[in-house]
């Protein structure tokens, strides 16, 4: 029986991996830490382990791990930031969930704006108190208004299809433009200095990390409204709450953070909050700040168990082959073992 041992666990995430786990007669260990350093020896004695997005799969992390015999990472998100895959590579295959629901993704960034542009959270808190007041709470029309959007990937394009429905412009920039599909390519620039709303879709590489700073910000129309559920790394916080005292944002609508990690996922309401930065954000009455829940529909986590344990079966098949194992590009090009459906080593 294949034990996996799953880190950073919360309770909505056990009932669709212990379902699944039942069908294919796997045995889950769930584990509440996240893995870093001092967690890793819970792994011992299991051959995969199931991270997420703000676990700490380092090199160290790595190396014990082989040393336990694990011969497999297997992500239960999209993005794989915080794993070493240079240090893996050779060692333990990583495997992660390139698509679990990016309709969830997607609709959230649209709530997020929504709940931004139109006052939604402010006139909530106004009636829950009886009061009926109108002032201050004024926002714009979606329709007519041009929109950016970082990153064509699936979750990119499926909020290009809903921001057409609202009767919105979009442009759009990407490394790697999607053919044939009508939509807008512009500069990173051009972006910056046409778009009345910025929505970010992409992963965070040493190329993305920060890519919305002063310098960016500089370029953007005054009044620009900023959207992210991708990765916190994308935004220099603290040059985006130089924007927003300048007037130059004029809203913020955030799911992600770029120090998150020991943050987000825990109910910290009764404790003093020691980063310095989140707490001028949260401040601020044009940011709306959710805590990495984009992905959290019932849908986006039966499709998160049921890949991932597909995953898991695919690795441990007598020379099976994954097709969502992460490649480390080893630059063997010839003679690339993934390209001849084998696993890359």
């Amino acid at each position: 029986m294949i034990k996996v041992a799953f880190f950073d666990t919360k309770p909505y995430d056990k009932s669709s991996f212990e379902r699944y786990g039942e069908q294919h007669e796997l045995c889950f260990r769930f584990f509440e830490a996240k893995l870093n350093e001092d967690t890793v020896e819970l792994a011992r004695g299991c051959d995969a382990v199931c991270v997420f997005v703000n676990d700490t799969v380092n090199a160290a992390v790595i190396e014990k791990l082989y040393e336990f015999g694990v011969r497999l990472i297997a992500l239960r998100s999209a993005g794989y930031n915080n794993v070493d895959l240079k240090a893996a590579f050779g060692k333990i295959h990583v495997v992660h969930v390139p698509a679990y629901s990016p309709y969830a993704v997607a609709e959230h960034a649209i709530a997020l704006l929504l709940t931004s542009v139109r006052r939604i959270h402010k006139a909530y808190n106004r009636t829950r108190d009886f009061n009926f007041s109108l002032n201050g709470l004024t926002g714009f029309d979606f329709h007519g208004k041009t929109v950016g959007v970082v990153g064509t990937g699936k979750i990119g394009r499926i909020f290009i299809d809903i921001c057409r429905g609202f009767g919105m412009h979009v442009i759009a920039y990407d490394l790697f433009p999607a053919k044939d599909s009508g939509i807008e390519y512009v500069s990173l620039d051009e972006l910056f200095a046409r778009s009345d709303i910025i929505s970010l879709h992409c992963p965070l590489t040493d190329e993305t990390r920060h890519m919305i700073g002063a310098e960016a910000i500089g370029k953007m129309k005054k009044g620009v409204v900023i959207v992210n559920t991708s990765r916190g790394g994308l935004i220099d916080t603290e040059a985006l709450l130089e924007g927003i005292k300048a007037r130059t944002v004029g809203a913020a609508c955030l799911d992600v953070y770029e120090e998150e990690a020991d943050i987000f996922f825990e109910d910290r309401s009764g404790h003093i909050l020691n980063d310095e930065l989140l707490s001028r954000l949260i401040s601020m009455p044009n940011v709306i700040v959710t805590s990495h829940q984009a992905f959290l529909t019932e849908e986006a986590l039966n499709n998160i168990a049921e890949t991932t344990v597909g995953n898991i079966l695919s690795c441990f098949e007598n020379d099976g082959v994954c097709d969502n194992e992460l490649c480390y590009r080893c630059g063997h090009i010839d003679t690339c073992r993934k390209e001849r459906r084998e696993k890359c080593f």
